[in-house]
């Protein structure tokens, strides 16, 4: 089997509109969650997400493409030419045929769903724009980038709820790995703040109102937030042929099923999980230093997540740093895991361990190092990053330093 490694790396989020803004922001442990500036917020219970601010689609897309790119599209695109670029690859010839793209997303082109919805049924609309359908459809985003990248290898959606990015990233390394790749560009996008959206969300009572406070006792529920998050993997032999700048490896993917229940998290299909990454990665459990948690500030998450990594790591749970970066820059649902693999790379690329910000009084059903409200300077050389999604679906991916 191939090693793979990552030689491009690019984001949009809440924190910053690239990389570097963004790992300034996770180590100076500042907070990019704040009110809500999308219509109708009025008519919402809750009023603040992780939302990009800052951005105006026109200054990076021309009229036509914003036809066509509903906004979570364009956080990809963006992202996407940003990693592309770190990595200073060009595709053509037997490259592009064997290079695609996998990206993760929950609920696609949901703002122009929306916007639509609207017109149709609140305004009497009788039309809509005819580039509706391929604008909202959740594989928009990677066709996007195969096109603008003359990507012709494998390419496809991962629609996995909360571990969509995950979930795609474990399918991109598996395919170079196996043979079937020799370059993928992997992560995902979200853009779920509209209106339609934070009010699907409010149904579920999982939504704070003031903060997302993973790990403590305070914690109140998860916060939304949106970007983007992508990489290239690469297969590590053709990447030192080239001479790239390896940014880390890809060391192991575990995926599972919990079987049991729609929204409710099972100790036991995480605890899988985690265990089937260390495995994959031909890691010992104390080989590992920090792990990105899921850790969304719900009371049901934060226990159980904490209870499975004990059940796994034992006596060694106790030295593991496990912080949640969704306290700065939300949930961002079927992008996190992308957005939250960056904190991984910090964290092997430049001993800083990104915090679990918001922390105000101990849970004693969440005893763990949370690297409570600032970043730490520590030296790991492997990481997990955990997604456990509604549905019962689990995926961790293990990384190395280069």
């Amino acid at each position: 089997m191939r090693r793979v490694v990552i030689t491009g790396s690019g984001t949009i989020n809440a924190l910053g509109h690239d990389v570097a803004t963004t790992l300034e922001a996770m180590r100076e442990g500042r907070c990019g969650i704040g009110p809500l500036n999308i219509r109708d917020v009025d008519r919402l219970a809750v009023k603040i997400g992780g939302q990009v601010t800052d951005y105006d689609e026109q200054t990076h897309f021309n009229r036509q493409q914003i036809s066509l790119y509903d906004r979570f599209t364009q956080f990809t695109l963006l992202a996407a030419a940003q990693a592309i670029g770190e990595a200073g690859l060009t595709f053509s010839g037997a490259l592009a045929d064997r290079s695609g793209v996998v990206l993760g997303t929950s609920g696609g082109g949901l703002n122009t769903q929306d916007e639509n919805y609207r017109a149709v049924y609140e305004e009497g609309k009788n039309r809509v724009h005819p580039f509706i359908v391929p604008k909202l459809m959740n594989n928009a985003a990677a066709s996007h980038v195969s096109m603008q990248y003359n990507l012709r290898g494998p390419t496809f959606t991962v629609a996995t709820a909360c571990a969509s990015s995950n979930h795609a990233m474990g399918q991109a390394f598996y395919m170079i790995r196996s043979g079937m790749a020799d370059v993928m560009v992997t992560g995902g996008s979200e853009s779920m703040l509209c209106f339609g959206g934070v009010k699907a969300w409010e149904g579920l009572r999982v939504m704070s109102k003031d903060a997302c406070r993973p790990f403590s006792a305070t914690r109140n529920g998860m916060v939304q937030g949106e970007g983007a998050g992508v990489f290239v993997f690469e297969d590590r032999d053709h990447a030192l042929k080239r001479g790239a700048v390896i940014l880390a490896e890809v060391a192991g993917f575990s995926m599972c099923s919990d079987a049991s229940d729609i929204v409710t998290p099972s100790k036991q299909g995480a605890a899988r999980a985690i265990a089937g990454a260390l495995t994959d990665a031909k890691f010992n459990r104390e080989d590992v230093g920090y792990i990105n948690a899921h850790g969304t500030g719900t009371a049901a998450n934060d226990k159980t997540e904490c209870a499975a990594v004990a059940d796994v790591f034992g006596a060694h749970a106790d030295k593991l740093m496990i912080s949640s970066t969704k306290s700065m820059h939300g949930h961002l649902i079927g992008g996190t895991g992308a957005v939250e693999l960056l904190a991984c790379i910090m964290a092997l690329r430049d001993g800083i361990i990104a915090p679990t910000i918001g922390y105000e009084e101990p849970d004693p059903e969440c005893a763990l190092d949370i690297v409570p409200n600032v970043a730490r300077e520590a030296k790991v050389t492997a990481v997990l990053s955990n997604a456990f999604a509604f549905g019962g679906l689990n995926a961790v991916i293990a990384l190395k330093s280069a």
